[in-house]
């Protein structure tokens, strides 16, 4: 089920309705009946993936928790390799064997393998990771193994978080699946203003900014550079209003039940280094990859040369994590590329800095560490958005050669999102540099205004036409 669509529409007001009217030891059935019918709106047969990997992880925690030495290690390997196991076969057999067949036809063998016709279970790598974390975190000792089947499978399936995230950890969420939960006016009202807010970014902002995308990535031989370069700035924030605005609405519907959600995105264009870009994007994706593969490699804490390694590798991993195409694999080798290269010419740069006179605390030096790391973003998400290796090249290759005058522009399009940059914007800046102002704001009869503004806007200028979530495919 689609967060913008009329029957989530529907369909979550009636499971609050029922959730505060239900005794609490019959609130986590009707919350995982109500997950498995928001995960079955998409491919009923795909519950049981679900199904099978709960099983075999919940029975995995006990048994890791009730057991000493090898065998601990051992339970927790089983768990692991069926999460792994079912995300290679569903997410990358296909590409695995299309790879398989290019190196055998260029080494003069000519061969058919067999390929899956298969659809990618939406979300499956957001619930694959959270419960692996759940095992390595009751493998660590951080975190008890649940002993109530229903509540683990909650863990798990937490409609508003998912099919895309946040990722969360069991420490966080498990234990607010025992507590009763009330209705509470402020967690009404936050909670309300976050779903208004990500759905601003959804409709208004993000599917708006798609429509000039689409057209122009799905067609890169007919545009001139000046359009591609346009088209790679929108979707910058294409991508970044379209997953956020997914995280505001999950993290504000579990707080209307009572539920807290990690923070997920922190106004991330407005970092000045891509190392506080990780830090600001996609947070649960990247403390995930920091705790259970980063730190378990050694972190910073080993030689220069293994460090730079274990910072590129976490990040070609995640390339590979948001999907089976060479274009993830690049995308993840330019932002570890980013991050070493930032390290090792950290002296350079200092000493440039010191001889023209730029100092950290000068206002146009971090304007212009806002714009380089957003230029770097930028050119690295050509390769998450092209369609292939093929065209993110040719995309490089004209903004580098071809910034004619023949602009392509839908004027209409452009207009609408003129608008919603420009309040996005706005609200991004205030939350960054005007903290003490916008909580004076927020005290104030202002505040319900803006919303009913921000609502007359969704209304006026949304694209209902239930796009889906780009991480949906992830």
């Amino acid at each position: 089920m689609l967060f913008n669509s009329l029957d989530f529409l529907l369909f979550f007001p009636i499971v609050c309705i029922l959730f505060f009217g239900f005794p609490q030891r019959y609130r986590w059935l009707l919350l995982l009946v109500a997950s498995c019918y928001f995960y079955m709106y998409f491919i009923p047969i795909y519950i049981l993936i679900l199904a099978v990997t709960i099983v075999i992880d919940y029975f995995a925690g006990i048994f890791i928790e009730n057991s000493q030495g090898r065998k601990r290690k051992l339970y927790l390997i089983t768990s692991l390799f069926a999460n792994i196991l079912v995300l290679a076969i569903f997410k990358y057999y296909n590409f695995f064997i299309e790879n398989i067949e290019v190196l055998l036809t260029a080494l003069g063998t000519k061969t058919t393998l067999s390929y899956l016709s298969i659809l990618l279970p939406v979300g499956l790598s957001f619930h694959t990771f959270q419960a692996m974390s759940y095992t390595i975190e009751v493998y660590r000792g951080n975190q008890k193994a649940e002993k109530h089947f229903g509540i683990y499978a909650l863990y798990v399936m937490f409609f508003p978080q998912l099919v895309a995230g946040p990722i969360e950890r069991p420490q966080n969420v498990l234990h607010q699946f025992h507590e009763k939960k009330y209705l509470l006016y402020n967690n009404f009202t936050k909670g309300l203003k976050l779903i208004i807010w990500g759905f601003f970014m959804k409709v208004v902002v993000a599917d708006r900014l798609a429509i000039y995308v689409n057209a122009t990535y799905n067609n890169v031989d007919k545009h001139s550079g000046l359009t591609l370069l346009l088209a790679t700035v929108f979707f910058s924030f294409q991508i970044y209003c379209d997953f956020a605005g997914y995280s505001s609405i999950a993290i504000g519907s579990a707080k209307i039940m009572g539920f807290d959600l990690m923070t997920n995105f922190n106004r991330p264009y407005f970092a000045k280094s891509i190392s506080e870009f990780w830090k600001r994007w996609h947070i649960s994706l990247s403390t995930w990859f920091r705790d259970y593969l980063y730190l378990p490699l050694g972190g910073n804490k080993v030689t220069k040369k293994r460090w730079y390694f274990n910072l590129f590798f976490v990040f070609l991993v995640s390339g590979i994590w948001h999907g089976a195409n060479w274009t993830f694999f690049i995308w993840g080798a330019l932002n570890g590329f980013y991050l070493v290269f930032a390290i090792v010419t950290q002296k350079q740069r200092d000493k440039l800095n010191h001889f023209f006179g730029f100092s950290k605390h000068k206002t146009i030096f971090k304007f212009i560490q806002i714009i380089t790391t957003f230029s770097l973003c930028a050119f690295a998400w050509i390769f998450f958005r092209a369609n292939n290796v093929h065209d993110a090249f040719s995309i490089v290759e004209k903004i580098a050669t071809d910034l004619s005058s023949n602009l392509f522009i839908k004027w209409d399009v452009f207009f609408a999102a003129f608008i919603g940059l420009t309040i996005l914007f706005l609200n991004e800046f205030s939350n960054e540099f005007l903290k003490n102002n916008t909580t004076r704001l927020k005290s104030q009869n202002i505040n319900l205004i803006y919303y009913a503004v921000i609502v007359a806007l969704i209304l006026l200028m949304g694209v209902f036409d239930e796009g889906q979530f780009i991480y949906f495919q992830f």
